[in-house]
């Protein structure tokens, strides 16, 4: 029985809790609000920020001897306390996993019912300690920090069991290959008295493992394993087909179902060795996106929106989205199943947090490998983002130097050196299939010199788009695998920043409502250059698929050398937004997004970058490489390299084998300079049968002035 409609709701204060949680309490004069849903959506509460107490009448019938009765609350933004019937029921913390309590007692008194649920979510203004474990939903730089998204977000239920419960299963598949596949799987049963219950377990319609277990009254932990032979193996979309496989958990009480459940997993075998993936045995280097939230009210992202994201992603020609700082929506990580796209999940920690949270943490880790663990589209867990960032500066562009940011990372700090240890650990206890990441956009530092993946904002926060290359040269332990990197854009929709006042818009209000970062706009775009809102609209655009464009071949054309994999930020705004995303918040692509395409195509050529000015007379020399993703080799394929300018050209070709699933270098082209004035061209293609690629790089020539004697 679903609960899911129109309940009412106040301001919680004492007179409320302690007269408002009660079967006879008149609530007719409260406002109506949607569950689920967020409470700002309901024009009483559009500023509140709570707490707000809920209140919903139902009747329900007597269960039978026998049987058992529980309410769910599916999703809680952040904290509740429960009441039905003005009798305590308990205060779940999380908003990602349900919460579920037992009521079959209280269910007995009376056909007549109220739960009564205070929701807070208390606004974490302290961005140091904060104390809520929300990520990115309640601090980040692309969500106005003025929404908050306390309300009861998922589903109400009350459900009903036999004696005995299954109250959370975990199946995790730890390897596989054409002749096996071992599942691992966990069920926490919660039995009304002490009993013995038959738990079966049925993969793919065949009961594979049955066993009877003595079960105490209240929680009771069981582990088993089960072998299942000549599986279909789940793949990434590049690689095969995604075979998903239905397993059944059910126990029996004197032969009658209590209870089951039902999740479909992938049989599959995943690894992360020196940050490159391998699912089934097979290396493959990643070509991702961060995936913020699908809208920043997940509640109103509907099941479509959600799986249109992931279909984007693939479209683009990516292998793995991740989602960053948050748990998000069920329907993502069944798109994924379904799609063939790779994972890697973050828990909901960013930025930093106060010591309190240590404990929570750790379970709420344990909750995200029983909500999340049987899918097989996720292939890593990362415990935390960016630890070492104390403040949300980011958001207002005064983002430290490249070096002054490693340096300020070698001191210990208890986000990084503490908390994210335990949820890690916690993590690792739970799930021995993944591998799991500490923290993301750490450097090298004591203890642990090996560093973790890296933030490189090369032509944003710092330096220049081309930078990268000499970086990458200089540590390459720094770029083995760069999970975010991109520039901020001005998106099409953009009737939120009213262009119509060009030059004189609220640029205090883009920035603290709408993400504009103003400090790096000003030294890459300008708005002072340029006299018309379009025209500079469209120089953020040009900036921002330049910057992936070369950021993102230059990462290709290190495969493997040392580089694993990358995620640029990111893939689309969950709100209205001067932002990162290559798709705006109602999915219009910018320029950006077809850089992207073209940048990710499973076969390109590409050559170093021209500088965006060049001398006349200067000898340059450029590498050519040829980078494929395909698992078979291109045999007597044909390059071809063209440089022209105003009144000539000069080609360069060669011949020869592109081996599967690398890059190589084909030749470099040399050239002087030409005396002419303009533009010259660098066209590259590449033919084969079986494939084709072109690309071509541009730059503006210019003379040295004689010096003035």
């Amino acid at each position: 029985m679903e609960l899911s409609a129109t309940w009412r709701a106040s301001t919680a204060d004492d007179d409320v809790r302690r007269e408002g949680v009660g079967l006879e309490f008149d609530d007719s004069t409260w406002p109506t609000i949607a569950v689920p849903g967020h409470w700002q959506h309901t024009p009483e509460f559009a500023t509140s920020d709570g707490p707000l107490v809920y209140r919903h009448r139902f009747d329900l019938a007597t269960p039978d001897d026998g049987r058992r009765r529980f309410v769910t609350l599916e999703g809680v933004f952040y904290q509740a306390d429960v009441w039905l019937d003005g009798a305590y029921l308990g205060d779940p913390e999380g908003y990602f996993f349900p919460h579920t309590f037992d009521i079959t007692d209280l269910s007995r008194l009376s056909h007549e019912h109220v739960l009564a649920i205070e929701v807070s979510c208390s606004p974490q203004r302290q961005s140091a300690t904060k104390r809520n474990i929300t990520g990115v939903l309640q601090h980040s730089d692309v969500i106005d920090p003025g929404w908050n998204p306390g309300g009861l977000w998922r589903p109400v239920r009350i459900e009903e069991t036999g004696p005995v419960r299954i109250d959370r299963l975990r199946v995790l598949c730890r390897d596989a290959n054409d002749a096996r596949a071992h599942l691992r799987l966990h069920a926490r049963i919660d039995a009304d008295r002490s009993r013995s219950a038959l738990v079966r377990t049925t993969v793919g319609g065949k009961v594979l493992w049955e066993d009877t277990r003595s079960l105490a009254a209240g929680l009771n932990e069981v582990d088993w394993n089960v072998d299942v032979n000549d599986p279909a193996l789940w793949w990434p979309h590049s690689l095969g087909e995604q075979h998903l496989t239905d397993v059944c958990v059910e126990v029996l009480v004197d032969d009658a179902e209590s209870d089951c459940r039902h999740v479909r997993t992938g049989l599959r075998e995943v690894a992360l060795q020196d940050w490159v993936f391998s699912v089934n045995g097979e290396r493959l280097f990643v070509k991702g996106a961060n995936l913020p939230p699908t809208r920043a009210a997940l509640a109103d992202a509907t099941p479509q929106e959600v799986r249109r994201d992931v279909e984007l992603a693939r479209d683009a020609g990516l292998d793995l989205v991740r989602v960053n700082g948050h748990i998000a929506r069920p329907e993502l990580y069944e798109a994924a199943d379904e799609l063939g796209m790779l994972v890697w999940q973050d828990f909901p920690l960013q930025w930093s947090y106060a010591r309190t949270i240590r404990k929570e943490a750790v379970r709420q880790a344990r909750e995200a490998v029983d909500l999340l663990g049987h899918h097989p589209s996720i292939v890593v867990w990362c415990a935390h983002n960016e630890p070492t960032a104390t403040t949300d500066s980011r958001a207002h562009g005064a983002a430290p130097t490249i070096v002054r940011n490693v340096l300020h990372q070698q001191i210990p700090s208890w986000n990084k050196s503490i908390l994210d240890r335990w949820v890690k650990r916690a993590f690792e206890s739970a799930d021995e299939t993944r591998s799991v990441i500490a923290h993301s956009g750490v450097a090298p530092h004591p203890p642990q010199f090996d560093g973790t993946d890296s933030h490189l904002f090369f032509g944003w926060y710092h330096g220049e788009t081309r930078d990268l290359d000499g970086f990458a040269a200089a540590m390459p332990r720094m770029v083995r695998f760069v999970s975010e990197f991109g520039a901020q854009s001005v998106p099409d929709t953009n009737a939120f920043m009213h262009p119509e006042r060009w030059p004189a818009l609220d640029w205090h209000g883009l920035a603290v409502h709408h993400g504009f970062q103003a400090e790096p706009m000003e030294r890459h775009v300008p708005p002072s250059d340029h006299s018309t809102f379009q025209s500079w609209k469209l120089a953020t655009q040009h900036h921002q698929a330049a910057l992936l464009r070369q950021q993102i071949e230059t990462l290709r054309r290190l495969k493997y050398s040392p580089t694993g994999g990358f995620c640029f930020l990111g893939l689309h705004d969950p709100s209205p937004s001067v932002s990162w995303g290559v798709l705006d918040h109602e999915r219009h692509p910018k320029p950006a997004y077809a850089a992207v395409v073209e940048a990710c195509r499973p076969v390109i050529v590409v050559a170093d970058h021209l500088p965006p000015k060049v001398n006349v007379g200067e000898a340059i020399g450029l590498d050519v490489h040829v980078v494929s993703d395909l698992r078979v080799a291109l045999r007597s394929t044909t390059c071809t390299a063209t440089l022209r300018w105003p009144g000539g050209s000069h080609r360069w070709e060669w011949k020869g084998d592109v081996p599967p699933d690398s890059c190589v270098r084909v030749g470099t082209v040399q050239f002087v300079v030409p005396d002419v004035s303009g533009e010259i061209w660098l066209d590259l293609t590449l033919e084969h049968h079986d494939a084709a690629a072109t690309n071509r790089y541009t730059a503006l020539t210019s003379r040295v002035s004689e010096p003035s004697v």
